[in-house]
Order: structure tokens, then C-alpha cells, then sequence
């Protein structure tokens, strides 16, 4: 029998947390059991009506073949509108590449820029997917554990001491996933100050720039200096607040050297992304910032429902600025016992515990660097945000 040698790069490359929960959720919910799925890393909107008419106007239209592998000319040149009037940022539509999804532009540019062994320095809590997307193109991630008193956001300092001579990018996420932290003005620019003389690139993920609560508001990196803008790609998309996940479309926008080497990289692998999302991106982005407010004040009062129940509860927690999520700390419950004799040792251990005993869907803390905690997605409905935060209070309070 044939004996199949997986690459290298995959040995230390881990499956996605996310994914993991999400499709054990759905195996029980498959047996008949109904099960409060707080895994989704989705809007549990639909996609606007307008964007719809675009979609199938494009399909009537047999607007179905090969689109220059960037995207088309139109859409690039609406991206670039949209950055300069929302985030302050002057962009030619050379210097933007629209993908398929947010995600693949990420990985297009670690491709673009990694060498082996080069160093890019990812703030934990981290979305599931940076550090292995950094190990597949080869590099190395260095991970800078913030914390709970720095609001999940890392500091000056901690950028500082983090950069080596093999530093090639850093990654800001603002708003977070999975912690919804959402960095200032002046945070950025002290962060700015620590990279100015380097040659680091910084990745700026910007997929829940929408998604913003009272209080706080959205800072485009790149926005905050010319020192910052020449050296950032920014990242963005229409999955969050689009609510267009399944349409897989994201762009990227920087300087043109990398978005160049991107664009010769996507096509050699997915060339351009799917037409007909394209047209439907278009009118998307047509719609005035209000027609975003219902989502987000649906997602703050759900916010709040949790951080009442939790909070009533005597549970941790940072309570989030934006995205839809909340990172519930869970360290008082690891080490518990349930069924006499089996004890939870980490966050994997009480993801499946709450998803076998309160049938309630979450995504563990050890997947985002952070093993004490577990996020909890409240991009569902008000009643079920509710209920599965009853569920999970109830669950870990039986705990031995």
C-alpha cells in the first residue's frame, strides 16, 4: 500500500478551534438535540435586500466569467472611495486586491512576504487562524500575551521588546476577535512610535470595523501617520458587517510592491475572486453607514444581556467594545469534577463539558492563546443569547 508523506509545514500546524466546536455542535444537533450554538462566527442577519437585486441582476446578465485576477477595475476603485471617505486613507486601485474572503488575503500576503524563519509578532488572545497561517508560509510567530488590566491590548512596551532582527510584520486586530477589544487613537499611535526606523509590516485586520458599541470608535491604523500608512497593509471584507460570510469576498489595501506580489500569488492559485459577489460587493458598499445601526444595536443589547447574567453570577470578564463576542473567563472551573471522577483540565475539556451536559455551543480559550477563557458569539437571537447564558451559568455552577 501506498504510504502518503504530508509536507512539513503542516507538523505544527493545529486545526481550527472554531471550526472544531462548530462541527461538534452540529453532530448533536444532527442526533435531535437541541443545542444553543454559541460558536458562530457570523450574523445571524440576512444579507441586505439591495445587495440580493445586485447578485442576481449580475446572473441574469451572464456576468460569469473571468474577472481580472484582482478583482474588477469597479469594484477596486469602490474600495478605494470607501477607505478614503470612512478611514482617511488615499489609495490607487493598483494598491488593492479584492479575494476570496478576508482570510485568503491574509494568507496571500505571508506568502508574499515570509521568507523561513522570518518573525511575526501576533497579540494573544489571537484569532484561531494567524499563527497558523504564519507557520504554513513559513514563518514564525511570536506570540505577546496581553492582558485582562491591559484590556487584551498590547502595550508599547511589550511591541518593543518583541521586535528582532527577524521581525517582518506585526498584526493588529481591531475590533478582536475573540476578545472585542477595540484599540484608541492614542494606543495606536504609541504603537506607531515603537515601529518607526524598523522595516516591520503591519497587517491591520479590520473585518468588524462596523461593529462598533457606544463608547468607543473605530481607528484605521494606517490612518494615524504617513510613517504608518506606507508600512501597513490593511485588511477588510464583507463577511461581519455585510452579514456576507458565505459569499466569500475580502479585499487588501497597501503598498503596491506587496499587493503586486499578492496579486501574481492569487494567480497562481484562486485567480480572481467570484464574479457575481463582486457586483454584489458594489452595491454594498453603496449603503450609507445607517443602514448598519439596527445589526449593531441588536448586537449590544445582546452584549449587555450576557454581561447582566454573568456579571449577576460572579463571573469574569472584559466586557466587549465591538465584534460579537464575549470572552467569558473560566479559570475558577478548571480542575472541577463532573460524573464523580472526571476532571476538567482546560478550556477544550469545559467547551465539551458545556456542550455535553448544557447543551450550549462555545469555542474554547486555548485555540485564541488564552486557556482560561472560552468566547461566547452573541450574533443570535436575543432569546437564545439569553437562554445559553442561563445554560452555561447553570452547568458550571454544578461543578464540583
Amino acid at each position: 500500500m501506498i504510504q502518503i508523506e504530508l509536507a512539513s509545514r503542516l507538523k505544527d500546524v493545529a486545526e481550527s478551534a472554531t471550526l472544531k466546536m462548530s462541527a461538534a455542535t452540529k453532530e448533536l444537533t444532527a442526533r435531535g438535540i437541541k443545542v444553543i450554538n454559541l460558536t458562530a462566527g457570523e450574523p445571524d442577519f440576512p444579507v441586505f435586500p439591495e445587495v440580493k437585486k445586485a447578485a442576481i441582476a449580475a446572473i441574469e446578465s451572464d456576468f460569469s466569467r473571468y474577472t481580472l485576477v484582482p478583482g474588477i477595475l469597479e469594484l477596486r476603485d469602490s474600495i478605494c472611495k470607501k477607505l478614503e471617505k470612512d478611514n482617511g486613507l488615499s489609495y490607487k486601485s493598483d494598491q488593492v486586491v479584492v479575494s476570496t474572503g478576508a482570510k485568503q488575503a491574509i494568507f496571500n500576503l505571508f506568502l508574499a512576504l515570509l521568507s523561513p524563519g522570518d518573525e511575526v509578532i501576533v497579540p494573544s488572545p489571537y484569532w484561531v487562524s494567524y499563527p497558523e497561517m504564519v507557520k504554513i508560509a513559513g514563518g514564525v510567530p511570536v506570540i505577546v500575551e496581553t492582558n485582562f488590566n491591559a484590556g487584551f491590548k498590547m502595550t508599547p512596551d511589550q511591541l518593543r521588546r518583541a521586535i528582532t532582527p527577524k521581525t517582518k510584520a506585526v498584526l493588529l486586530n481591531s475590533p478582536s476577535n475573540p476578545t472585542g477589544a477595540v484599540y484608541t487613537e492614542e494606543e495606536f499611535k504609541k504603537l506607531a512610535k515603537e515601529l518607526e526606523g524598523t522595516n516591520v509590516v503591519v497587517v491591520s485586520d479590520e473585518i468588524y470595523e462596523k461593529i462598533i458599541f457606544k463608547g468607543s470608535k473605530f481607528i484605521s491604523f494606517a490612518s494615524i501617520s504617513n510613517d504608518a500608512f506606507e508600512r501597513t497593509v490593511t485588511i477588510n471584507g464583507f463577511s461581519k458587517a455585510y452579514a456576507m460570510t458565505g459569499w466569500r469576498l475580502g479585499y487588501a489595501a497597501g503598498p503596491k510592491k506587496l499587493l503586486s506580489a499578492m496579486s501574481m500569488i492569487q494567480s497562481q492559485s484562486t485567480s480572481n475572486p467570484n464574479s457575481v459577489a463582486q457586483k454584489a460587493a458594489l452595491k454594498a458598499l453603496e449603503m450609507p453607514s445607517t443602514t448598519f445601526l439596527p445589526m449593531v444595536e441588536a448586537f449590544e443589547r445582546r452584549r449587555d444581556k450576557m454581561a447582566e447574567i454573568f456579571s449577576s453570577a460572579n463571573f469574569s470578564f472584559l466586557l466587549p467594545q465591538g465584534a460579537f463576542y464575549f470572552f467569558l473567563n473560566i479559570e475558577p472551573y478548571s480542575g472541577k469534577q463532573y460524573n464523580h471522577d472526571e476532571v476538567l483540565c482546560d478550556s477544550e475539556d469545559l467547551a465539551f463539558y458545556l456542550l455535553n451536559s448544557g447543551h450550549v455551543g462555545s469555542v474554547p480559550g486555548k485555540g485564541f492563546g488564552a486557556d482560561s477563557y472560552l468566547r461566547l458569539s452573541f450574533a443570535l437571537s436575543d432569546k437564545d443569547v439569553e437562554e445559553g447564558s442561563l445554560q452555561i451559568v447553570k452547568a458550571l455552577k454544578a461543578l464540583r
